[in-house]
């Protein structure tokens, strides 16, 4: 009879221990779920990837569009044009050195200037940008979300920014510093049969300063995606901040 009453008591304890660590676990489960971020909507990523886009402009054209901006970073300075090399070398040749160093500085005053213009173009391209699958870009890694502008926004960008580049390029009087050297380039040429040259600098401005505002986007995308701190709303946080797990 005791060795029934033993193991009864035996059983019953470990009955009410056993409910004990069930208990225990099922409340830490609760409390892991409870903590757990809510799961992120694809309505969700594409608002936040919209948002570091506008913020990653904002700071780009903040950047871009100050004395030296272009002129100051090797990144995207604009040199002397690719389709006019030969003239830069002749102009050297000549001993153009200063009115080379004129254009070019002037070259970049144009992009400077027109981007003070950009802000407004870049951020109406941003909202009207349609994203199907905001996933793919979040998790896409660095400059995913700046790609994705570029491939779906390019065109549309290039013909709304090109008269900021016009109107930029006559303010600067680019074509001042210009002239003296494409028009004694071309002469020459007329003497010794080569190819003249003039290129359309209003393309090259445009798509230069497009490229480069596309360089410092992506950079600032990426500090996003990296650095907490530069996660400047709830949202940023809450999307971007799912990449850390």
């Amino acid at each position: 009879m005791k060795l029934k009453s033993s193991l009864y008591i035996a059983a019953l304890t470990l009955t009410i221990v056993s409910c004990d660590v069930l208990n225990e676990t099922a409340d830490i489960l609760l409390t892991d779920t409870n903590s757990t971020t809510p799961a992120l909507t694809n309505a969700e990523v594409i608002s936040g990837l919209k948002e570091a886009l506008n913020v990653g402009i904002k700071n780009s054209v903040d950047l871009t569009s100050v004395t030296d901006g272009f002129l100051g970073n090797a990144e995207i300075r604009l040199p002397f044009p690719e389709d006019a090399i030969k003239v830069k070398e002749k102009a050297l040749e000549w001993g153009l050195d200063g009115q080379v160093e004129k254009f070019e500085t002037t070259l970049n005053r144009a992009a400077e200037e027109a981007c003070k213009e950009a802000l407004p173009i870049f951020k109406d391209a941003i909202l009207n940008m349609s994203i199907s699958d905001g996933f793919t870009i979040l998790n896409g890694g660095e400059g995913a979300a700046t790609k994705y502008l570029k491939d779906n926004t390019s065109a549309a960008l290039k013909q709304a920014f090109r008269p900021k580049v016009d109107a930029a390029i006559s303010q600067v009087k680019l074509t001042d510093y210009w002239n003296p050297i494409i028009t004694k380039y071309n002469s020459a040429m007329t003497f010794t049969g080569g190819e003249k040259l003039n290129p359309d600098l209003n393309e090259y401005v445009t798509d230069k300063a497009i490229s480069g505002l596309f360089l410092m986007v992506s950079k600032e995308e990426n500090k996003i995606r990296q650095d907490p701190m530069a996660r400047v709303s709830d949202l940023l946080q809450k999307v971007f901040g799912s990449l850390d797990k």
